[in-house]
Order: C-alpha cells, then sequence, then structure tokens
C-alpha cells in the first residue's frame, strides 16, 4: 500500500479524498494555488505545496508543476479526483515516466472514450444501444445533409470536452448554421479538437448513468444506477440513486449494457457509462463514458455501502478487489444536491467573495470545502458542496432532502440554495417526472431584493439586537430608533424584532423579485415606486419588478425603517440579526449594503397589503428639531465631578447635536463645565477622567469637555464621567438626531420612567 499519496486537485474532492486516505492510513499531500492557499483541503493534509498562480492553467493544469510536487514530498501516487487533469491521458502518461502511479483508468481508455465518436465506435461494437446519429461531420453542408437523414430536432455535439460542454440543441436547418459555427469554435478554443457530430434529439429524455469498476483484467461490476435528469443548460444539479420509474427489466439491461463495454476494454478503475432514456419509449441508448470519479459518486457508495475512493486507491496499488456482481446489492435511495455559489435570480451569474456565515444540517452527509470566513474565488467551479441523504425509501430520501437544505444556511454570497429548496418541494421531483429539458422552464420563485443603489449607511437591524455579550464588549447594535422600527414591524404582521432596514439621511434604490408588502416609518424620505408616492406608517402592497425609490429626508429627524413582511433573512450571530459595522459581523455580510447586493426575504404569506388603516397620528414617533430627551441624574453628578452650576447649566442648555455623529455616538455642542476638581486623580489630566466603568447605552459621557450620548455600537467600557443616562422610552429620540438638532435633557424619576416605557410597550 501507498505511504504518502498528491492529491492533484481542489475544494470539495480534495478534502473528501484526503478524508479516505487519512482513515486508511495514509499521509496525504495537497497542492493549491496561490487564490487557495487558506482553502480547507490545504489545511487537512498532512502536507502542502504551493503550485502556481490562481489560474488553473498556470496551477491545477500544470502538470510538471504538480509532478515536481509530487516528486519534491517523495508522493508514490496521484489521485486527480475529478475534473482539471482527471481525464487527461497525458498527465496519466507524464506519471507514468516519473515513477508515480496515477490512480485511475489507463491513459488508452482516457482517449478512446475521451472523444465522442471514438466512444460510440466502441459502443456499436460492444453491442450497445447507440441513438441515430452521425460519424465525425467534417463541413457545414456534411452537418447539414446529416441532420435531414437524421431529422431534427438534432443535438450537435464536438468530440472532446465533456459535462454539457460543446453541446447544442439544434431545432431546425435554420438554425444550424450559426450553431455550427459556434460550437466549432468553443470546441477549438477549449479542446484543440474541432471534431463535430450529431445525434437525435430524445423530446422526453432523461439522463442515466451506470457506475462501473474494473481491475484492468476483464473483470468489470455495476453498481447501479443513477438518474441525472435535474440538469440547468447540461449542467446536473440533483442526483439520485435508483432511478425512479425503471421497470426491473430496463434496470438490468442498463447494468449489463455498462459492463460489457466496460469489458470490451478490459476498464481499469472507477467509470461511469452514460444513457440517454427515452420515456415515451423505454429505449436507451449511449452518450459517453466518464473515465475518472464522477462529482455523484457519493450517492452510489451511499446505497452500496463501498467507499470508491478507497477502491481507487487499492486498486492502483495492486491490491484485488472484491469485484463479484453477485456481490452488489444497492439498498435504499440516495439523493444529491449540488449547492453552488451562482445567484438563481440573475440567470445563475456566479458569486465570489467571503462567506460570512456557513451551517450545514447535522446528521447529513456534506462533502463540502467552505466555512464561515471561506473566500470563493472567482477562478475555479462555483461549487460550495455536495449535500446528499439517505433512506430506505425514496419518499423517506425526500422528506430528509427537504430537512436538509431548511437545515443549511448560507451567508455572504449568493448561492442557489432557494432554488434547490423548490426543488425539493416540487411535484415534479416528488413524482420522478424529471427530464433533461424540465429546469429549463421550472418556475423558480426568487423572494429577494436587488439593491440598485444603497444610500447611505442603509444596514439590516434587529431589535433588541445582540443582548448578553455587553459585558465582554460586544454592543447590541439593532436600530437607533426602535420605537420607529418596531411600529414598522407590526404593521406588516412581523414580529416586532424581525429583521428591518435601517435608512440614514437618504436612502438606497431596491428592486422587488416577489409580491410582498412593506412599511416605511421614521424620518420621512422621499419614496416612490414608479410614478406613485409611498406612504408612510402603513402597509403597502408590492409586486414583483417594483423599483422603490428612497430619497433623502424631507423634515425632520434622521433615519428611516423599512419593514418587509416575513423580514430579511440573514444568518444569526451571537444571537442576533443586527448589523456591527466596525465589528464587521451581523446583518448582511457584517456591512451597509452595497449596490448589487441580492437581500433575502423570509418566507411569508403575504395576504393582502390591505387597505389597512395607517397607524394613528397619535401613536406615530413625533419628529422635531429641537428635542426634549428625558434622562435619569447620575450615575457621575455633583458634587464629586461636577459643580451645581454645572449640573443647572446641563439641564437648562439647548445642546446642539454636532455634525460628527453617528452610531457610536452622538456628540452635542454647549456649555463648557467648570468642574468640581482640578484634574482625573490617578486616572488622567483632565477633570472628566475616571477609571474605566461600565457604561449604558444612552449615557451621556463628557470627554474631556465636549458630552458624547453613547449610541447602539459604542464601547461598553469608558474613562469619562456620565452625569445623566436617557431613559428606555426616550431612547428611540437618539436615532433621530441629525446635525444643528437641539436637545434639552428633562431630569426624570425611576418611577416615572418605568411609567413611560410600560406605556410605550
Amino acid at each position: 500500500m501507498f505511504k504518502k499519496v498528491l492529491i492533484a486537485n481542489r475544494g470539495a474532492i480534495a478534502c473528501r479524498i484526503i478524508r479516505t486516505l487519512h482513515r486508511m492510513g495514509i499521509g496525504s499531500v495537497a497542492v493549491y494555488s496561490e487564490a487557495d492557499r487558506h482553502s480547507m483541503h490545504v489545511a487537512q493534509a498532512r502536507e502542502a505545496v504551493a503550485i502556481g498562480p490562481a489560474a488553473a492553467a498556470q496551477s491545477y493544469l500544470k502538470i510538471e508543476a504538480i509532478l515536481e510536487a509530487a516528486r519534491a514530498m517523495g508522493a508514490e501516487a496521484i489521485h486527480p479526483g475529478y475534473g482539471f487533469l482527471s481525464e487527461n491521458p497525458d498527465f496519466a502518461e507524464a506519471c507514468a515516466k516519473a515513477g508515480i502511479v496515477f490512480i485511475g483508468p489507463k491513459p488508452e481508455q482516457m482517449r478512446a472514450f475521451g472523444l465522442k465518436h471514438r466512444a460510440r465506435e466502441l459502443a456499436l461494437a460492444a453491442g450497445v444501444p447507440l441513438a441515430p446519429g452521425s460519424g465525425l461531420v467534417g463541413t457545414l453542408a456534411e452537418a447539414e445533409t446529416e441532420a435531414e437523414r437524421i431529422g431534427y430536432p438534432v443535438m450537435l455535439k464536438s468530440t472532446a470536452g465533456g459535462g454539457g460542454i460543446g453541446l447544442q440543441l439544434v431545432s431546425s436547418a435554420t438554425e444550424l448554421a450559426p450553431l455550427y459555427e459556434r460550437v466549432e469554435r468553443l470546441a477549438r478554443n477549449n479542446f484543440k479538437d474541432p471534431g463535430l457530430f450529431l445525434e437525435k434529439y430524445v423530446a422526453r429524455g432523461r439522463h442515466i448513468e451506470v457506475q462501473i469498476f474494473g481491475d484492468g483484467k476483464g473483470r468489470v461490476v455495476a453498481l447501479g444506477e443513477r438518474d441525472c435528469s435535474a440538469q440547468r443548460r447540461n449542467q446536473k444539479v440533483i442526483e439520485e440513486t435508483p432511478a425512479p420509474g425503471l421497470s426491473d427489466k430496463t434496470r438490468t439491461a442498463l447494468w449489463e449494457t455498462a459492463r460489457d463495454l466496460g469489458k470490451s476494454v478490459a476498464y481499469e478503475s472507477a467509470g461511469t457509462v452514460e444513457f440517454l432514456y427515452d420515456s415515451d419509449t423505454d429505449d436507451f441508448y449511449f452518450l459517453e463514458v466518464n473515465t475518472r470519479l464522477q462529482v455523484e459518486h457519493g450517492v452510489t457508495e451511499e446505497v452500496c455501502g463501498v467507499d470508491l475512493v478507497e477502491w481507487m486507491v487499492r486498486q492502483a496499488a495492486g491490491e484485488t478487489l472484491p469485484l463479484n456482481q453477485d456481490c452488489i446489492a444497492p439498498k435504499g435511495a440516495s439523493i444529491q444536491v449540488r449547492l453552488y455559489a451562482e445567484d438563481p435570480g440573475r440567470e445563475f451569474r456566479p458569486s465570489s467573495g467571503q462567506l460570512s456565515h456557513v451551517a450545514w444540517p447535522e446528521a447529513t452527509r456534506v462533502e463540502s470545502w467552505v466555512e464561515s470566513g471561506a473566500e470563493v474565488s472567482p477562478f475555479y467551479d462555483p461549487m460550495l458542496a455536495k449535500i446528499i441523504v439517505k433512506a430506505e425509501t425514496r419518499d423517506g430520501a425526500l422528506a430528509k432532502l427537504r430537512d436538509a437544505l431548511d437545515e443549511t444556511e448560507i451567508g455572504g454570497l449568493e448561492t442557489n440554495l432557494d432554488y434547490l429548496r423548490q426543488l425539493a418541494a416540487s411535484e415534479v421531483l416528488a413524482n420522478g417526472e424529471m427530464l433533461t429539458r424540465t429546469l429549463a422552464t421550472f418556475p423558480y420563485r426568487a423572494e429577494t431584493i436587488e439593491v440598485l443603489a444603497p444610500g447611505t449607511q442603509t444596514t439590516i437591524q434587529d431589535w433588541p439586537g445582540r443582548t448578553g455579550y455587553w459585558a465582554v464588549g460586544v454592543p447590541p447594535s439593532g436600530p437607533m430608533d426602535h420605537l420607529s422600527f418596531r411600529l414598522a414591524n407590526r404593521l406588516v404582521g412581523n414580529a416586532e424584532g424581525a429583521p428591518a432596514l435601517e435608512l440614514t439621511l437618504s436612502g438606497p434604490t431596491l428592486q422587488f423579485n416577489f409580491d410582498t408588502v412593506i412599511c416605511l416609518s421614521g424620518a420621512e424620505m422621499t419614496a416612490t415606486i414608479g410614478n406613485r408616492a409611498v406612504p408612510y406608517w402603513q402597509p403597502v402592497g408590492v409586486a414583483a419588478g417594483d423599483v422603490l425609490k428612497l430619497g433623502s429626508v424631507t423634515g425632520a429627524g434622521a433615519r428611516a425603517y423599512l419593514a418587509v413582511r416575513g423580514g430579511f433573512d440573514v444568518p444569526e450571530y451571537l444571537g442576533s440579526r443586527a448589523t456591527f459595522t466596525l465589528g464587521k459581523f451581523g446583518g448582511h455580510g457584517g456591512r451597509a449594503v452595497l449596490n448589487g447586493d441580492v437581500l433575502h426575504v423570509a418566507h411569508a404569506d403575504t395576504g393582502e397589503a390591505s387597505a389597512a388603516e395607517p397607524l394613528l397620528e397619535s401613536l406615530r414617533p413625533q419628529l422635531t428639531r429641537a428635542w426634549e430627551i428625558g434622562v435619569l441624574y447620575g450615575p457621575h453628578g455633583a458634587p464629586d465631578f461636577f459643580t451645581k452650576g454645572d449640573i443647572s447649566a446641563f439641564f437648562a442648555a439647548d445642546w446642539e447635536v454636532h455634525y460628527n455623529s453617528n452610531r457610536t455616538g452622538v456628540r452635542l455642542i454647549g456649555p463648557k463645565p467648570e468642574w468640581a476638581r482640578a484634574d482625573g486623580g490617578e486616572a488622567g489630566l483632565h477633570p472628566s477622567n475616571i477609571h474605566d466603568n461600565a457604561y449604558a447605552i444612552g449615557a451621556v459621557d463628557f470627554t474631556g469637555d465636549m458630552p458624547v450620548i453613547l449610541g447602539p455600537d459604542g464601547p461598553s467600557l469608558g474613562g469619562f464621567v456620565c452625569p445623566v443616562t436617557i431613559v428606555q422610552a426616550e431612547l428611540w429620540k437618539l436615532g433621530q438626531l441629525r446635525p444643528g438638532d437641539t436637545v434639552k435633557f428633562v431630569r426624570l424619576s425611576p418611577v416615572e420612567a418605568r411609567a413611560l416605557e410600560i406605556r410605550q410597550d
């Protein structure tokens, strides 16, 4: 057995192989590009070697760099995983020349099956049924002749490549010329082989494949079939085994056909024979052979109780495997979904950046390379994880899949998670009626809001914010005007603490991708949808496609709030979904929203927007430019820190809000204290200095001669005196103070403060 194996890959498959090697007691060597230096597979491997820049052509596809890494680390074998060099016969031969074992099929088998027209010839010789098609066509005229003979519609395919690349449906003769040119150019540029051929198009086709494994000496077993019909643009999204709705006769024929093809070439290692199944006729036709481990191999492992990676390693090491077809008896049903970093609401555009939050379902097989904080590079395939479930029955597996997807949490990037949830809940999947063309018309409902313009410091907040961590320096954050925030949520039918948007001075422009109900509250900004004004303090219905444009604050106040029925769906961090921008956590990616962001909304019944009555004028927070704010006296007042004259002046003054004010604190301009002492003693030179003591949100602390009202993002400890603290019922006013406003503090008793809070609640 090998002592050390190098993994010539990255991502989920590299992590998967490393785990198997470690379980087998084999040392692992990871290779990585500059972009992957912090990737999970690098951390999990026993040893790791950098092989080049981020671009795959200069790293993961650079044969000599990988071989040099293997030689330097003393690796006896290389496992290529899938993708990259996994089906490259030149790489396999280079490994052999370097005295390193390539864990996979023989180079000649890769070459034979790597060209689809040659694979068709091998399949025909082995008695495998083929769809009506052509040989290689060298010109457009030849293609036109063959297409007429086969009959439109036809599939135009490049003989090289795989995974749906170089594949086009041609519906009529008028489409053939431009598509021929496109596919030929793609094949020439990507595969260095412009060879094309045509095949009959099966209108109600399903993609069925059979996993095989051979010892290279003529023994080949079939380990069941997989249905991979759920494809988007010829890329698989959901795979399952066994394939639903097949008769025992057809299933047996598929297995035997795949085995016969493998035996005809003395196939070695893992491979997959792919078929096109005609749902109308129960016929199946050969498509191609993938001479590697498939992305979806996990579902086969689940029902067969084998580890295909281990089999590949043992076979490559010269061990004899128990390849007895009579012992292959799949049990149960298994389903896999592929989680991608892509936006289904915008034509599945790939996304990249940092994942702020990742949580996987418990008791579920998840093969992934990401965790909270991981950086998703734009250089590689956007697949983040494979979520695999198993149960005794298909219905049971589907139920587990739905639960697993509901438990999965991904934050910071757009993914296809909601798309997968909707697919898992669809009737077409439940009924086993998925065709290769089904996803092209699947009605995905994106419960999202796109940020077309971000506005000024627009953040997601919840109420009461991040409580319980103040003692260790983590502020609560949450809305600065909690009263307007809570009322907006109540008006759309949410719990008063549901995540909503806080808008500061000027608001964003938002496009809604679904029908919902919203409510605006707080300081009034200009707000329009199309040509109609959007009222404040009442529920308003919006339709998919509507664009809400918010301008600047038109009167008193500084902050508005936008609640959406259901609340914004963002990950919880330390018990809250509030954004703390200084700490870079919470909310949407730990920051204010940016142009191009996509905000998700938790599902809720839209109901009637209503002709609901607006909130009574008497219940609305009253905004002004001249504020009176109730406070409790203390904890640091006269006579130890301030003179009686200072305190009298403090309550008599009309303090002006300083321009340098924000969620951390609101600075005030006013009379300079006389101070009851000359300095802070051991705490410092200025009389405002004291040893650090605990602050409360709303404490008015003197930093030198200037008072600052501590905001919800401020520090929990400070070395300054605080003569008064704003009472809970009046804290909302802090969020509406803007530069130039005046503030007069009104002293209340604890009894009065408590009565105000009770009445407000």
